[in-house]
């Protein structure tokens, strides 16, 4: 099996690529760049603008975030077939967390200008591509909303306190800005 089969076997089998066709497969496929990044490298950091997603091919990664005392908190683990990065090409924000390489890590990229070139050229595969991040998202909020729900119970209590208030989460992303 070449070089291309065993990149085009793995792939398929991830998440991101799943319900590709074949010609849709090979297109995306062409459009990812590799990169390979030591042991305790960083891939990119808290705070930078982001602009392109990863595909894990081997390695371990770990996903960091400044916790609000500025310790930094291990969120994820990523491994083989995991993606990250993603929300850069939906939300178009800053990085909200760092990503270092626990062990040499193969990773391949998916640029936001890679995505809007397969719109382009062919928009029923960007859909589909779109809706995988979305099921991986909404994959990790449901894990999430465990993970607080499993801590409230620990602890023996009925409420998270956790609400959304959508003025006051912008007047705190105004004032980190203005931080800066």
């Amino acid at each position: 099996m070449s070089e291309q089969d065993d990149r085009r076997a793995f792939l398929a089998g991830t998440p991101f690529f799943g319900g590709l066709q074949d010609a849709a497969l090979d297109r995306v496929i062409a459009l990812l760049k590799e990169h390979r990044f030591p042991e305790t490298a960083s891939v990119f950091q808290e705070g930078e603008q982001g602009r392109s997603m990863f595909i894990v091919h081997s390695g371990e990664l770990l996903k960091y975030q400044s916790g609000s005392s500025g310790r930094m908190v291990k969120l994820v683990r990523f491994k083989p077939g995991d993606f990250l990065g993603e929300t850069s090409l939906i939300a178009m924000e800053p990085r909200a967390f760092t990503v270092v390489a626990e062990k040499e890590s193969h990773l391949w990229e998916l640029t936001n200008m890679d995505l809007y070139r397969l719109y382009q050229e062919d928009v029923q595969s960007y859909v589909m591509v779109l809706q995988n991040i979305n099921r991986e998202l909404c994959r990790r909020v449901r894990w999430a909303e465990n993970r607080i729900t499993d801590y409230a119970d620990e602890f023996k209590s009925t409420s998270t306190q956790i609400g959304l208030d959508v003025k006051k989460l912008r007047a705190a992303r105004s004032v980190i800005k203005n931080d800066k």
